[in-house]
């Protein structure tokens, strides 16, 4: 298969996808095998949180849309001009997947399957239902999909190289069991925003949704803030007020319900909104319903402090040249664009230079 034809199929995958999005479900015309995985896809959608209660169904929706959107001509041609795909050899990949937020596996299923390679694709039990219909539509578009896509269940085998995303836990298994084949192994990272004071309103409301998407289960989802010292707080609360209808889901309100019982019983200072913990803390790793904060005295030393910890970080929010190094605009972490990789591994550069 030509990477035009492999591209074609995945351009067509993002216009089936354009149906779904937070603005709502709506059918359109003609829309290649519609009428085969339409209704499979709007059924998933709806028994989604049944399976995994975090997966509501606006952040599946939301999930959906940014895939639509990444994968058009434009973007994919913007990704893939920058690399030489001729002399791939190809190679079986297995793919280990995380299961944190909806289809979190499928940029590195993107990355194998466009590069050349064939899959064997091992998903997280939290996440196992999209990316299979997406495989679906994908051999309707194109049956030679069929011959370099595996799904399983069970333990990886007879492959060449490993994908493998998991926690700091997992990725010792991950480089017990897999460290003699070519890999990419992640582990936990969190992201953070860097706040100066003279941030706007709109760029700290933006910011409730780096914190809130995806109730803060994401890698890209902002955990801790930096604010210079003296900074009013009352800022953020005002700013993420918007946000506030997320106490009213169960799963939700019981952590927040947890960890502010477990703070205010361990004696810890801490500012709070009604559905928001504001702890200072020197770790990343926030708990869910909380948003960890430490104090700077100067900008140098605190790109000084996150150039040290950058194993640690994802992604950092900022306003545009506050720091000398790459950052992402507020509101736009879960907007990943093709090229912006996890934990900065260029994923086609690996995949390409396979032997």
């Amino acid at each position: 298969m030509l990477i035009e034809d492999r591209k074609k199929a995945f351009i067509a995958l993002g216009e089936f996808l354009s149906q779904f999005s937070t603005e709502g479900i709506v059918k359109k015309d003609n829309i290649p095998h519609n009428d085969l995985f339409f209704d499979a896809f709007k059924m998933q959608i709806k028994r989604a949180q049944e399976v995994n209660g975090w997966f509501t169904e606006n952040n599946v929706l939301f999930s959906l849309e940014n895939w639509s959107k990444a994968l058009t001509e434009e973007n994919l041609n913007s990704w893939l001009k920058a690399y030489d795909f001729s002399e791939i050899t190809p190679k079986k990949v297995a793919v280990i997947m995380a299961g944190n937020i909806p289809l979190v596996g499928f940029h590195d299923f993107l990355s194998v399957l466009i590069s050349g390679h064939s899959i064997l694709a091992k998903q997280s039990s939290n996440d196992a239902h999209f990316i299979p219909l997406a495989v679906k539509y994908l051999e309707y578009i194109n049956p030679d999909f069929k011959e370099i896509i595996t799904i399983t269940k069970e333990e990886v085998k007879d492959f060449d190289a490993v994908i493998a995303t998991g926690s700091n836990n997992t990725a010792r298994y991950f480089d017990y069991y897999f460290g003699k084949f070519p890999n990419i192994i992640r582990k936990n990272r969190n992201s953070v925003a860097v706040i100066t004071g003279n941030e706007t309103e709109e760029e700290l409301v933006a910011l409730g949704e780096d914190i809130f998407r995806y109730f803060g289960l994401g890698c890209r989802n902002v955990s801790k803030i930096f604010v210079p010292r003296d900074y009013d707080f009352d800022k953020i609360f005002k700013a993420v007020y918007n946000q506030k209808d997320i106490i009213n889901y169960e799963r939700y309100a019981n952590n927040y319900d947890y960890n502010k019982a477990v703070y205010l019983m361990s004696l810890f200072d801490l500012r709070e909104n009604g559905f928001l913990v504001l702890k200072e803390d020197e770790n990343y790793s926030s708990p869910i319903s909380t948003l960890f904060y430490e104090y700077y005295d100067s900008l140098e030393g605190l790109q000084e402090k996150l150039n040290q910890d950058e194993e640690k970080i994802q992604c950092i929010v900022a306003k545009e040249n506050t720091l000398d190094k790459k950052t992402v605009a507020f509101g736009e972490t879960q907007k990943p664009k093709l090229w912006d990789y996890a934990d900065g591994v260029d994923t086609l550069e690996f995949l390409i230079g396979l032997e």
